[in-house]
């Protein structure tokens, strides 16, 4: 019914199903939208949305897409089999959020006001006392929280990153934009017990991490979230289920809690072997031709050949960023570098998340250069527009990533070699 529905117009009349609430309500319990997991909340053993179960996402959520072979709506989804690895570049996860009925429940992921002083792209920061309508603005508007990105730091920042390929992880690390995790198993065990449930913030142990990365700030951080979740009548947390008793603050466990590390392994194995997409079918001349440029200015970083693994050195901020000049906000205990911020949007996602946890440089992971062809912005802020503005000359001396081609036909010839890089090359 569904797959003729998607061949008409759409309208209520000729895609009644479509136009139903209690449909996109039934694929969810069916567990057939990707990232969106049904709950049994209420323990009755059924799965019934309309009976009060709740939902959740995974992270497939964010790293998977479908082959579009039933319906596509260029720039926003697609209806298919799904297809685990490729980043979700089109999702609008902060949409998304703000369907929920508690969206203040993401209060750290959200882009808050420190005492009429906020960090991020929104003009205003939000506070404990915002509303669930401001919050679903700040969420819904694509200026603030740009279509294809995850806000992943639990800083209190509007940080939102792009999201990021989860195939060929066995040539990926260290893994986070700022490459603050060197193991797999680690950022999976972050991303479970934290980003999947903010709420474990306020636990002790929580309490604890919070303060050991944000002094005050993670201190305020945690009572103001404590209060909204209160106030909104979210009972029965942390929702992950997870050992306790680890150490605090270490990479291992950030909030002092681990899921199944054999579920995180096998999870691990899974990544490791989920292939990469096809390069683009392009111009083998032109593509060549952009391989040797590639080759002549590029690779003091990243690698020609895709198949093997990235450099697992981070580049220093004023390298990846000439313009970056920080002012120090706060000083951490050692390792911990101080918490600083620099004019733009660039290195919100490091003003206090860093690899100095283990030991390394404030600075970028580099990423795999692989399914270019589908990406239409580029750097982990989505600021810049199309490879050919990316290598373009005119953003300037000191914009991010100023590693550039004066010849606009050398630009288009990197471009076409870049959306052809697949593993197999």
């Amino acid at each position: 019914v569904m797959a003729k529905e998607f061949k008409t117009d759409l309208s209520p009349q000729n895609a009644p199903s479509l136009n139903d609430p209690m449909t996109t309500a039934k694929l969810i319990e069916a567990n057939a939208v990707v990232g969106m997991v049904p709950k049994d909340s209420n323990g009755d053993g059924k799965i019934s949305l309309a009976s009060g179960d709740k939902v959740g996402v995974s992270c497939a959520i964010c790293h998977t897409i479908s082959d579009k072979s039933v319906y596509d709506m260029p720039g926003h989804g697609s209806v298919g089999k799904r297809i685990d690895g490729p980043a979700a570049l089109v999702l609008n996860m902060g949409k998304l959020l703000a369907t929920a009925a508690n969206s203040r429940a993401v209060f750290p992921n959200l882009q808050l006001d420190d005492g009429g002083k906020t960090i991020g792209r929104a003009p205003q920061g939000l506070t404990p006392d915002s509303t669930e309508a401001e919050v679903d603005a700040y969420l819904s508007n694509p200026k603030f929280y740009p279509v294809g990105t995850f806000d992943e730091t639990q800083d209190g920042h509007g940080n939102s990153v792009i999201n990021t390929p989860l195939f060929r992880q066995d040539l990926a690390a260290p893994y986070g934009t700022a490459g603050e995790f060197h193991r797999l198993e680690d950022i999976g065990n972050a991303s479970y017990t934290m980003n999947l449930d903010p709420t474990s913030l306020v636990t002790p142990e929580g309490r604890e991490f919070l303060k050991k990365k944000g002094g005050a700030a993670g201190v305020e951080l945690a009572d103001d979230y404590a209060k909204i979740l209160r106030e909104t009548g979210v009972k029965g947390h942390p929702f992950v289920t997870a050992t306790v008793g680890h150490p605090v603050g270490e990479l291992t466990s950030p909030v002092g809690r681990k899921v199944d590390r054999q579920k995180l392994l096998d999870m691990n194995a899974y990544m490791d072997s989920l292939p990469a997409p096809k390069g683009a079918d392009v111009d083998q001349a032109t593509a060549k031709r952009g391989e040797q440029i590639f080759r002549e200015n590029c690779t003091a970083c990243h690698n020609v050949d895709q198949s093997v693994f990235v450099p697992p050195m981070l580049i220093e901020m004023t390298r990846i960023y000439p313009g970056y000049e920080p002012v120090v906000l706060a000083q951490r205990d050692p390792p911990l570098s101080p918490i600083q911020n620099s004019p733009g949007i660039f290195d919100d996602k490091m003003i206090v998340v860093d690899a100095s946890d283990r030991g390394d440089i404030r600075g970028n992971a580099l990423p795999l250069l692989l399914d270019l062809d589908r990406r239409t912005v580029f750097l982990h802020d989505v600021s810049v527009h199309g490879l050919d503005s990316l290598l373009d000359p005119k953003r300037g001396a000191t914009a991010p990533h100023p590693f550039y081609l004066s010849d606009p036909e050398q630009r288009k010839d990197v471009a076409m070699f870049l959306r052809s890089l697949d593993t197999d090359r």
